[in-house]
């Protein structure tokens, strides 16, 4: 066996029609996440606070996808996926009403918080039900596609909700947000049942045992630098593209809408060459991406290229996703769906982190290039993992030689 090749490595011809179901829950769960972004300074102006203190409301939302994957795969382990998948999409629903209606910024940060954990409830199913259904030969090309709904949003869903909101007042997306999910609440169950293993129910125990796997560990510090690096500089865009390089705000929805079909390209590609080299990729994203914000922080005052590298960080910033939520599930080993919520916690702790110290380096000296200094800082640490997790499972790679 090699050190990227994966047991059973064959490749299919055609996922299953759940993938894309799931594809359509995550571009759902991947705009409300994002779309905070392109909306910071309607936000901020209608609810009287810095674009800095808005900003916590992507932070809030992150701190919640944290702690709601691995707690809700332990508290929803007894429940068929296809009801967890279901009671998330409803709290979610819930959830956004209450941000469209609301006029306090403390309520609409818990609501957000609360709205995050069922958004990674249905993150942490989705992965590992989309990667059983694909089977072992095609798993990490599943997630790139379940994943690739998320990114889809970045193309779609937050442009879209960014133009909405400043035509017709910011709580416009949330609105149909909730529309959109509470249907979605009514269909999946149908969509997602019968399909996949029969549902195991494991003990707390034996789930905690099964995360003794350093390289897990490993997987996770990687998830979160990545996303940390990529998202500290992208949820500041809009002061870096306004009021720096001198995009007019009209134009910020396609650069965001360039974004995200860079990441849903990379996130494809990614996930179907993971399959495969999943090492190589996760290296080459990694340097891509430190290069990209390093050029964005030199380019800053100018607008063409920091347009085209926008795409750029979005076709190569989030490429390894598909990958390192693959390696999370597959060195779980017995307990897939808490290694799957552990990824997904790991990428929003990232996230929480990297947005905060952004916040912190936009209100500094740095001013709006300083989200985008603190992302490059963060995108060269995911090397230091991702060189250990290489070293790890070569040793376990020819460990595993020895003894036959």
């Amino acid at each position: 066996m090699t050190l990227d090749q994966k047991p059973a490595d064959r490749t299919t011809t055609r996922l299953p029609l759940l993938t894309y179901v799931l594809a359509a829950g995550t571009f759902l769960m991947g705009t409300t996440e994002f779309v905070v972004a392109g909306l910071l300074p309607e936000m901020a102006r209608d609810l009287d606070v810095s674009v800095a203190r808005a900003g916590l409301l992507i932070t809030g939302f992150a701190l919640g996808m944290i702690v709601g994957p691995p707690a809700m795969a332990i508290l929803t382990r007894r429940l068929p996926p296809r009801w967890t998948l279901g009671l998330a999409l409803v709290v979610f629903a819930a959830g956004h009403v209450v941000v469209a209606v609301g006029s306090s910024f403390t309520v609409l940060l818990l609501a957000r918080f609360v709205t995050a954990l069922a958004t990674g409830a249905f993150w942490a199913v989705a992965a590992v039900v989309g990667a059983r259904a694909a089977g072992p030969g095609a798993s990490s090309r599943a997630l790139g596609v379940v994943l690739g709904g998320g990114m889809l949003a970045n193309v779609a869903g937050v442009p879209l909700g960014t133009f909405a909101g400043q035509l017709m007042g910011w709580q416009g997306p949330f609105w149909a947000l909730a529309v959109l999910a509470a249907s979605g609440a009514v269909g999946i169950r149908r969509f997602v049942a019968g399909e996949g293993p029969q549902h195991h129910v494991s003990s707390v125990r034996s789930e905690l045992v099964a995360l003794r796997s350093g390289r897990l560990w490993l997987t996770l510090a990687a998830c979160a630098a990545t996303t940390g690096g990529v998202l500290s500089a992208y949820s500041y865009l809009s002061p870096l593209l306004t009021q720096r390089a001198g995009v007019a705000s009209a134009l910020v929805p396609l650069v965001l809408a360039g974004f995200g079909a860079g990441a849903l390209i990379g996130s494809l590609v990614g996930g179907r060459l993971g399959d495969r080299r999943p090492f190589h990729v996760m290296v080459g994203a990694a340097s891509a991406t430190v290069v990209v914000l390093a050029s964005l922080c030199v380019l800053a005052d100018q607008a063409v290229p920091v347009v085209v590298l926008v795409t750029l960080l979005g076709l190569v910033g989030l490429t390894a996703n598909p990958v390192l939520v693959g390696l999370a599930v597959r060195f779980g080993d017995a307990a897939p769906t808490l290694a799957s919520g552990l990824s997904t916690a790991a990428f929003n702790f990232g996230t929480a982190v990297g947005s905060w110290a952004a916040g912190v380096a936009l209100e500094s000296s740095l001013a709006e290039t300083g989200p985008t200094i603190v992302g490059t800082v963060i995108a060269a640490s995911t090397l230091v993992p991702v060189v250990a997790l290489i070293r790890a499972q070569r040793r376990a790679v020819t460990g595993s030689a020895e003894r036959f």
